[in-house]
């Protein structure tokens, strides 16, 4: 049985997983209208991960018997200048977000909750990912600086960007 406490940061960290795509969506949305077509699919296929986050923890919480308590999702930012300003946005919330997760991390481990913490750990690995991932798209945009020429080449690497259901969910 999943503790009280543990239920009730999970329902946050579900919580957090939508306000996630709610800001990843309004991202994309931004970057379409400003005509960077790759950096709005790769923008997308963000949005459509954190979802599947926020189902990942749904279903734990409901094959532990625990409740899951939707809750309001927070007003987000709607534009950034350029796309370098967008990912660097994304990685400190992507800090953000792996802050959380050590959090219920650690909970997990203080309760001595082994089946939580073995779900946990697909989320550790991920958040792994997704900074890095961040982190080499910042890297290239700096390095083009205001280059519209290679601006325009790492939105056509964005734009090959493919969305692939996340393991928890594909046996389901």
């Amino acid at each position: 049985m999943l503790s009280n406490k543990l239920a009730k940061a999970i329902n946050k960290q579900i919580n957090a997983e939508f306000w996630s795509a709610y800001l990843y969506l309004s991202m994309s949305v931004d970057a379409n209208a400003n005509g960077h077509k790759g950096v709005a699919n790769w923008f997308f296929i963000q949005y459509q991960e954190e979802m599947d986050h926020a189902r990942i923890f749904i279903n734990y919480l409901l094959s532990r018997g625990a409740r899951v308590e939707l809750m309001p999702i927070e007003e987000v930012k709607t534009s950034w200048k350029t796309p370098l300003a967008a990912f660097k946005d994304t990685l400190e919330h992507e800090q953000k977000v792996t802050a959380m997760i050590n959090e219920l991390c650690g909970i997990a481990a203080e309760e001595k909750d082994f089946a939580s913490s073995s779900m946990l750990k697909w989320f550790v690995d991920e958040q792994v990912e997704e900074e890095e991932n961040a982190k080499d798209i910042i890297d290239s945009l700096e390095k083009v600086d205001d280059s519209k020429l290679g601006l325009y080449m790492i939105d056509k690497e964005l734009a090959a960007r493919t969305y692939t259901v996340p393991a928890p969910l594909s046996a389901k």
